[in-house]
Parts: structure tokens; sequence; C-alpha cells
């Protein structure tokens, strides 16, 4: 199978867990976006949905999934959404999209956040993909300057083809660390959080998912953490 096709397969299976009648939080990039397209084919069964950037609400949109705004919902029934990494203890790193920050604000407000994975994210220890940083611009320096004492090789994320850096919906830079083997990622996350100048860390550890279907070969793989 391609890595499309798994993606498809727990895109499907993901299904499964949405909950008739409420409102469903959505998540951002490529799995994600093979969700939706899922969701579209029952959407008369859900109230709407809540976007974690703009590109995902465009798409719901398009499908004539009504998108609400996170300040007019009370609570959401589940969070789908996918991840860079992810361990055996339901940790992610998540980011590689750029939505980050609304990804962490809307699994915040739901009650369950199910990961929808091809098996090659699964990870004894997170680091290999380079950890996204949300920072507001005029910080940028100053918490490059900070995450390169942590050990890892913090990057600017440049728009593709470009000198320029990569702007997200929050108006944020990402900066991208390199390098990090992450032990204990719930005092890394901590500890990031606490530099001044961060918006928010893609370290998804002191709220990790609570089901991930994984993508294999042999079919959806179902984690329970």
């Amino acid at each position: 199978m391609t890595q499309d096709e798994l993606k498809q397969a727990v895109a499907r299976a993901a299904i499964d867990y949405v909950v008739d009648g409420e409102i469903i939080g959505v998540g951002t990039g490529s799995t994600a976006n093979f969700f939706i397209d899922e969701l579209a084919k029952i959407k008369q069964r859900i109230k709407g949905a809540v976007a974690s950037s703009e590109a995902t609400a465009a798409r719901l949109a398009g499908h004539g999934i009504a998108v609400f705004d996170l300040n007019d919902v009370a609570e959401i029934a589940v969070y789908i959404d996918g991840a860079d990494e992810i361990t055996a203890a339901g940790a992610m790193i998540k980011g590689g999209g750029a939505a980050l920050t609304r990804e962490k604000i809307v699994a915040s407000v739901s009650k369950r956040f199910v990961c929808i994975a091809d098996g090659s994210k699964l990870v004894e220890t997170m680091g290999k993909f380079a950890l996204p940083v949300e920072v507001l611009p005029m910080a940028r320096a100053a918490v490059t300057r900070q995450l390169a004492a942590l050990g890892g090789q913090p990057k600017l994320r440049l728009k593709p083809g470009t000198d320029e850096a990569f702007i997200t919906d929050n108006g944020g830079m990402i900066i991208d660390v390199a390098g990090l083997a992450i032990a204990e990622p719930v005092a890394l996350e901590q500890r990031i959080n606490q530099i001044v100048g961060v918006i928010a860390v893609g370290l998804f550890a002191q709220r990790g998912a609570n089901v991930c279907l994984l993508g294999t070969p042999d079919g959806v793989r179902t984690l329970t953490f």
C-alpha cells in the first residue's frame, strides 16, 4: 500500500469515532484532508465542525460542512487529526502543516483526541522530525538562541522556494528544531512553553492522543492510551 492509501484507510476508520449530532474538531494536513473528504459523506449526521486552520475551514466549507468559530462552542465531542510523530504513550510532534497552535487549542477543549497516521509515524523516541515552535516575530532571534541552548539546531521555516519567513494563520513564525532526542516530552513541552515569545510548541504530550488509528499494510491498528 502507498502512504496515501494508508492515510485513506485510517481516515475511513476515524468515521467510527464521529459522534452523531455533535460538533467535530478537525485538524490540518494531508491525513486530515482525507478525513474531511470522508466526513463529507456523512455530513448530515453532524452539527458541524471547528477547524484548526484556515485551509481546513475552506476544505470543510467546500464540502458543505458548517464551520463554527471555537468561541461559539462550549465543548467538542472528538478532535481528529494527524501527527508527524507519535509514541506508544500517545505523545506527539505536530506542526508540519504550521497549524500547531490552533490544533493545540481545539484539542484542549475536546473530550477525545483521535490521532490518524500511517505506520511510519510511530516512533520509540521523538525528535527525528524537527520540532516546530511558533513564535512572535519580534522574539524570533531571542527564542532561537534559547532553543539552541537546549541542544537542538533551530532553523526559521521559510515559504517554499523563497527566502521569506513562513507566516502562520496567527501572524507568527515557525522555528523548526532538528537534532533533539525527546526522552521526556512532557518536561520539554513545559520548558519550551516558558520561553518568552513562544506562542506554542508542537509537542502534544501534556495533552496527547486518547486513541491512535495507525495505517499498516495489514490493516488499521488501534492504539489506546
